[in-house]
């Protein structure tokens, strides 16, 4: 029973584990996608996270976080769930570039991205081009149009911008994906993939002999995954034909219950003492002009509506009262308009003054759903038609755009159902029958001590599917225990694992202040300095589309944490009295990017604050120069967030003109010539522009802190 209860926490632990970074994927994924949709770039930026779970732990979690990510952003943006087929499939190919090893070569990278633009560029093509009825649509709509209006087909030029799109939104997202893999621990990174195995891990010498058995016909992985793949299929092409199917007849019945009701509209404003006097004086008749306006009116107002009409039926032909222009120009009232072929066999019941259920015709106006309604004199006679045609290339189109949309979904839905499900069938069935099948196959009667040892390797497995499996295990282990005669007791205890952690570390606390007084006076001078920073900028109408009262809150908030990560950095280098060596310098760089993680595990718990985002940007990117020529990133120009660009100048001069172990400060003077001097090299010339013009206030800042200080 207490290996049962141990078996079950070990489980549960996995299970959250595996949730835990999956929801840090899909956290990762919605972060960076509602900061570039805020920024207004045209890319997606919604695959880092299913990128990064995926290099990390393979394909099950890769699909299940980039189901999730379009599952939430749909809430917001219906057609979102239509695109998650792409995103998972990213996750797909990333876990078999892996495996493959091509990512940790530069030209495997290049490769993977290639490959990823390739396919889900031309598949997202695709899926616009129907979910658009068949026009320009998505994210890449501007610049499809202005590939469009420079000569290419209109197809062309919806993939050739998608695919541009698609390869700076993977690329970067792959490069990202790298970077953070990187940055996990690796006894983290290694307990990642879900192995969901439910029996004991077996050692590297079983795994090759299991995976060099050659299966006489086919193997049980290939049965299992024909299966699932069939079965999808087969379930999903049912439910598309019989979706589309209910759908067309539910559109059809929709334009016809349309048709019907206009034609009754128009047939009640004829007014039929005066249907003759219509057809032979036209607009001169009183009244008549008045009644076409209103059948202009309502055509108008209803895009469905093709033709609308009122004609009297004889055996010349079509008798006209009113006839709207359109595409094609309209007749005079008093026209005879031949019958159309496709009309003829109607004529009859016409002539006799009867009605007619709704017809559709392809004829030489085209594909349409045609309604008649006659119109009554005092005496009950009829004495014209009023009809309305509905084109059914409309129908068409939104046929189109309704398969595309079940398709898609289906699509999606069958990755995951097949993720899981090769997951669950691997390590349910496969993985213990080819154990089990190894072991005993392996099983050494040669003396006592190999039957002893072939028994406790066998009862190592300890497979516990909770199904039939597990019932074959145990039937195969009490049989060969007994018959070995060495069947005394269950195998061992398996060692509890250790509990998990209760909770995520504190991360927004005076950390840095605790390592000494000089660092906490910095944190508070760069804090006033940046405050002069951003009025400044305000006041001279510098970034004003990004700097507000929120944006200034949240970099005030945010400028305090931007040394976090010198809380993981040894008290050995961060208080060194000397010149840091090449190998400390190293390590003391990576405070950026440590305190980018720290605030990370902060967004986790607290997804949509801000003002961790703007820690989290000026804690990584504050030592980027301007040029690009410095650590973590390269990064440059505006690619620097404009939090971080703000703080290092403030952060710059405060080491400036404050006292270290290793130098005497720098005048104030001295230090506002320096920033003068490296403005549009080291820093944001508009940024070091406000700072230099607050010169009094920042001398006051510096003095009024001084004094405190000493």
């Amino acid at each position: 029973m207490e290996k049962d209860i141990d078996e079950k926490s070990t489980r549960r632990g996995r299970v959250r584990f595996f949730l835990l970074y999956c929801i840090a994927g899909v956290v990762l994924n919605l972060t960076l996608a509602e900061i570039v949709d805020l920024m207004g770039i045209p890319a997606f930026a919604d695959t880092a996270g299913t990128m990064s779970i995926s290099m990390l732990g393979g394909m099950l979690p890769g699909v299940i976080v980039g189901f999730v990510t379009n599952a939430i952003k749909c809430i917001t943006k219906s057609n979102e769930m239509y695109y998650a087929a792409l995103n998972m499939l990213s996750a797909i190919m990333v876990s078999i570039f892996v495996r493959k090893g091509w990512v940790k070569k530069k030209l495997g990278c290049a490769a993977s991205i290639a490959i990823i633009t390739a396919v889900t560029a031309t598949i997202g093509t695709v899926m616009t081009w129907f979910l658009h009825s068949a026009d320009i649509g998505g994210t890449s709509k501007e610049l499809a149009l202005d590939l469009h209006e420079s000569g290419l087909p209109r197809f062309w030029a919806l993939y050739l911008s998608l695919f541009i799109t698609e390869l700076f939104d993977k690329g970067l997202s792959f490069i990202a994906a790298l970077f953070m893999v990187k940055l996990v621990p690796e006894k983290v990174a290694a307990s990642m993939p879900p192995t969901g195995r439910w029996q004991a891990p077996i050692d590297t010498d079983m795994a090759a002999g299991i995976k060099s058995e050659k299966n006489r016909v086919v193997s049980l992985r290939t049965k299992m995954l024909i299966i699932l793949v069939a079965a999808s299929v087969l379930v999903a092409g049912i439910a598309i034909v019989i979706s589309f199917v209910l759908f067309k007849r539910s559109m059809k019945n929709d334009h016809i219950r349309l048709a019907d009701g206009i034609a009754t509209i128009v047939a009640s404003k004829i007014d039929p003492e005066k249907v003759d006097a219509y057809m032979e004086n036209g607009v001169d008749e009183p009244g008549y002009t008045e009644t076409l306006e209103e059948m202009y009116r309502l055509k108008n107002s209803l895009p469905d509506i093709q033709y609308m009409y009122v004609y009297q039926i004889h055996e010349d032909g079509c008798h006209v009262v009113f006839d709207l222009d359109s595409d094609v120009q309209g007749s005079a009232a008093g026209d005879v308009v031949k019958f159309d072929e496709s009309f003829m066999k109607l004529v009859p019941t016409l002539l006799k003054d009867r009605k007619i259920d709704p017809i559709v015709t392809d004829g030489a106006f085209g594909w349409l759903l045609t309604v008649y309604k006659p119109v009554y004199d005092k005496e009950g006679n009829c004495v014209c038609y009023a009809c309305t045609d509905v084109s059914m290339n409309l129908l068409e189109t939104y046929g189109y755009s309704f398969i595309t949309k079940q398709v898609s979904l289906l699509i999606g839905f069958f990755m995951l159902i097949l993720a899981v499900g090769l997951w669950l069938v691997e390590y349910n069935v496969i993985v213990p029958v080819n154990t089990m099948a190894y072991s005993a196959e392996d099983f050494a009667y040669n003396s006592d001590e190999a039957r002893d040892e072939s028994v406790r390797l066998m009862k190592y497995l300890n497979i516990r599917t909770g199904d039939e499996i597990e019932n074959l295990y145990n039937a195969f282990v009490k049989t060969i225990s007994e018959s070995m005669s060495y069947v005394d007791d269950i195998q061992t205890k398996t060692e509890t694992i250790s509990k998990m952690q209760n909770g995520l570390i504190m991360v927004l606390a005076d950390m840095v202040e605790s390592r000494d007084k000089c660092t906490g006076d910095h944190v508070r001078k760069t804090v006033a300095y940046c405050r002069v920073i951003l009025r400044q900028l305000k006041e001279k109408g510098y970034y004003s589309d990004i700097i507000d009262e929120e944006f200034t809150r949240n970099v005030m908030n945010a400028a305090p944490l931007h040394d976090i990560g010198k809380i993981q950095v040894s008290d050995t280098i961060l208080n060194k009295p000397g010149k840091l060596t090449d190998e400390e310098f190293e390590i003391m760089k990576t405070h950026t990017t440590r305190g980018s993680l720290i605030i990370d595990r902060a967004i986790a718990m607290v997804p949509d604050s801000d003002y961790l985002t703007e820690a989290k940007n000026v804690a990584e990117f504050h030592h980027e120069k301007w040029n690009g020529k410095v650590y973590p990133h390269g990064l440059k120009g505006e690619e620097i967030p404009l939090s971080a660009r703000i703080m290092a100048v403030a952060d710059v001069f405060d080491a400036l003109v404050s006292q270290r172990s290793y130098k005497k400060p720098f005048t104030v003077e001295k230090a506002m010539s320096i920033i003068r001097e490296d403005a549009g090299t080291h820093f944001d010339p508009y940024v070091a522009d406000a700072f230099l013009s607050a010169e009094d206030e920042v001398r006051r800042i510096a003095d009024d802190h001084a004094k405190s200080f000493s």
